[in-house]
C-alpha cells in the first residue's frame, strides 16, 4: 500500500519538462455546440509544445519571418525596405496622373 502512496519511481517537473520539449507533445479537441441538431458553434484546438530545435527538425519556423517577433525594434523599418517602399508609392502615383491625364480633355471636361 505503501508504494500506490509514494511511488519509488518519481519524474520531477524538470524531468518532464525536459522530456516534453525533446519529443513534443500535441494536445487536439474539437469543442463543438449544438441547439436542436443545429450547429452554433465549433472550436478546433491544435496545441504543440516542442523546444525551437525540434520545431526546426520537423520543419515548423514561422518566427523567423515573424515582424512582430524579430529583434529590430518595434515600428523601425530598414532603409532598403524604405527606398522600396518609396519607389513602389512613386510608380503608383504616376501611373494614376497618367490616367488621369489620359481620361480627362481638359477642365472643361469636369463640368
Amino acid at each position: 500500500m505503501a508504494d500506490l502512496v509514494n511511488p519509488t519511481r518519481s519524474h520531477g517537473l524538470v524531468d518532464i519538462l525536459d522530456r516534453v520539449l525533446d519529443k513534443g507533445l500535441v494536445i487536439a479537441g474539437d469543442i463543438k455546440i449544438n441547439l436542436a441538431n443545429v450547429e452554433l458553434l465549433t472550436i478546433q484546438v491544435r496545441l504543440l509544445v516542442c523546444s525551437i530545435d525540434k520545431a526546426e527538425q520537423i520543419g515548423l519556423n514561422w518566427w523567423r519571418n515573424d515582424p512582430r517577433l524579430n529583434m529590430a525594434a518595434p515600428g523601425s523599418v530598414a532603409p532598403a525596405d524604405v527606398e522600396q517602399r518609396l519607389a513602389r508609392i512613386e510608380a503608383q502615383l504616376e501611373r494614376l496622373i497618367t490616367r488621369g491625364s489620359a481620361g480627362s480633355a481638359g477642365p472643361a471636361a469636369d463640368a
